[in-house]
């Protein structure tokens, strides 16, 4: 029990609650605890520290101390770094959904979030992160055994959920450790459009009609078709997604989102967010956005119950057969599984519903064009989303539906999707084939 004021340690005291041999669960991304993980840093060595977490956000010295283990189960820029100058880092393979599963089968002793500052009634909401932590963190904090440390930041948003089933916060009472900190939260800067970003956003367009339940990520490519649907005429919007970002909050302030989709009538849901601070700013105290633990907003039930929903998610490569490459580039772990599958099969499973793979054609690696529909993937390549749960690949060139299509009339589809320059190549290694 106790106020928060009685539990408040600085970083360096919360830190030094970690044992030598220990472990450490956290939240993703926006829910990672920055000034305590910091501190942790400020250890010169562990006897054995094994850390879960997911899409770090910052460059934390503890990941370069000897005895730390990263586990993770979604990789950004700073795992990638991590790995590459020979730290302890492994992958595990999972979706989100499934991650809440893997906290408890390690069931760590530690469990550390970001969160807002109390409110009146010693309630701190889990702000930008619901995710797959919630019930671990809450768990925790009943274990008298185990400890759970809050860091809190009045830069975060006093975000929702749906009580009682869905709190979204953490009384006082079951945290062990309180950690104030004011170090600027992890924003992302709203992304420039390209030429080939608004190509393909204008092919989108037409597939989200009046009343579609919407899904995006980040990027160029759903920033941009947000801000078309913003301006365009249509309307009566839906959103139900893994991530709520600036753009489908531009949505909600040009009065284009309803909710009026069939599940959680009445607010737009998700279970992570990140963004600007404009951003955060109105999420602070809104009522119209709720957020909920990643097992009930990534459920393909759930979101094939949805009215005309529509997701919008990109791809590192498409092979010819329609299998889609979204995690791994040849034998090198690049980001995580995520939501991928389970959106894109379960959007086009609902009534009026449509899944999107939205494309450039090309990338550019060692300063040459490189296809993005390929014959076949590298060697290594893993598949994130099978051939058979793809409904439409869209590029700049245009749009390959596949739902429904043969083996060969989608290889042709896709083909015709296709950079000009790798159309012919693509065409003889199909037919070599045949």
């Amino acid at each position: 029990m106790g106020s928060a004021s009685a539990k408040l340690r600085s970083p360096e005291e919360a830190a030094a609650l970690v044992r030598a041999r220990d472990t450490l669960g956290m939240p993703l991304g926006p829910g990672v605890p920055t000034a305590f993980l910091h501190a942790l840093g400020g250890r010169a060595s562990f006897e054995s520290l094994t850390i879960f977490c997911a899409l770090l956000i910052d460059l934390f010295p503890v990941f370069t101390r000897p005895g730390v283990k990263l586990l993770s189960g979604f990789y950004g820029p700073v795992e990638r770094g991590l790995l590459a100058a020979g730290f302890d880092v492994e992958f595990i393979p999972a979706d989100f959904r499934r991650f809440a599963d893997i906290a408890r089968r390690i069931r760590p002793r530690v469990m550390a979030t970001a969160a807002a500052p109390p409110d009146g009634d010693g309630r701190m909401s889990l702000s930008l992160h619901a995710g797959a932590t919630t019930e671990c963190l809450l768990e925790c904090g009943r274990d008298p055994e185990r400890l759970l440390v809050v860091e809190v930041n009045p830069g975060l948003p006093r975000t929702l959920g749906l009580p009682p089933e869905h709190p979204h916060a953490i009384p006082v009472e079951l945290a062990d450790v309180i950690v104030e900190s004011r170090r600027p939260v992890f924003e992302i800067p709203d992304p420039k459009s390209s030429a080939i970003d608004c190509a393909i956003a204008e092919h989108a367009l037409r597939f989200v009609d009046d009343g579609a339940t919407l899904q995006t990520g980040i990027g160029g490519i759903p920033n941009e078709l947000a801000e078309l649907l913003a301006r365009s005429p249509g309307g009566d919007y839906g959103i139900h997604t893994e991530m709520f970002t600036t753009g489908l909050m531009r949505l909600h302030r040009v009065g284009k989102v309803t909710n009026r989709k069939g599940v959680f009538d009445g607010f737009s849901v998700a279970t992570f967010a990140a963004g600007t601070r404009e951003l955060y700013d109105w999420l602070d105290g809104n009522e119209c956005v709720r957020f909920l633990p990643v097992e009930r907003v990534n459920d393909p039930c759930v979101i094939a119950a949805n009215r005309k929903m529509v997701s919008i998610n990109s791809a590192l490569a498409v092979d010819l057969y329609g299998q889609i490459a979204a995690d791994t580039l040849g034998a090198r772990q690049y980001s995580g599984i995520g939501g991928h599958h389970d959106f894109t099969g379960a959007a086009s499973r609902a009534l009026g519903g449509r899944s999107l793979i939205c494309i450039p054609s090309i990338t550019i690696v060692a300063e040459k064009p490189v296809s993005r529909i390929v014959a076949d993937f590298e060697r290594g390549t893993l598949v994130t989303t099978p051939r058979h749960d793809v409904d439409a690949v869209i590029t700049e060139y245009g749009v390959a539906e596949l739902a429904g299509r043969s083996v060969g009339e989608r290889a042709e589809a896709l083909i015709g999707i296709a950079h000009p320059d790798f159309r012919e190549a693509l065409r003889e290694a199909w037919s070599a084939r045949a």
